[in-house]
């Protein structure tokens, strides 16, 4: 079960995120919320999927292990890319439905992420991961 568990993970954490990331937009917007899910918002649905990855492979293999370490530092990218990156590309895409008919199709403004967003992700996928865990170690 354990080797089986890495490869749908990943799936398995999206859909926690997504549920997540629904209910939080429908408790705040109400009918709006279906418009609102895809990047940006919380939690962070790319810090959720990696790291329940990287924290599974910490509490499993051992946080002093070389392939946490790499975990760590691909998640430390992704990261850096959600609040920076994808944030500056949100911002640019706001300038440019400004000059965009009413006609066209806007470009979609909410990118990138708040720190409250990535630490929610950071949260939810070390949950996930630390089930994860327990699944491999009560059902080899």
């Amino acid at each position: 079960m354990g080797t089986y568990l890495y490869c749908v993970l990943p799936f398995i954490a999206w859909v926690a995120s997504g549920v997540l990331k629904f209910l939080v937009n429908y408790l705040r917007s109400g009918k709006d919320a279906f418009r609102l899910v895809g990047n940006g918002g919380f939690p962070s649905t790319h810090t959720t999927i990696l790291s329940s990855m990287v924290m599974t492979i910490g509490f499993h293999e051992g946080f002093n292990t070389p392939m946490f370490g790499i975990g760590m530092a691909i998640l430390t990218i992704v990261i850096i890319d959600a609040t920076g990156l994808r944030r500056t590309v949100g911002k640019h895409a706001r300038m440019l439905n400004k000059h965009i008919s009413s006609e066209e199709e806007k470009l979609r403004e909410r990118q990138g992420h708040h720190w409250y967003e990535i630490f929610g992700g950071l949260v939810l996928g070390t949950v996930i991961g630390y089930v994860a865990h327990l699944i491999m170690v009560f059902l080899p």
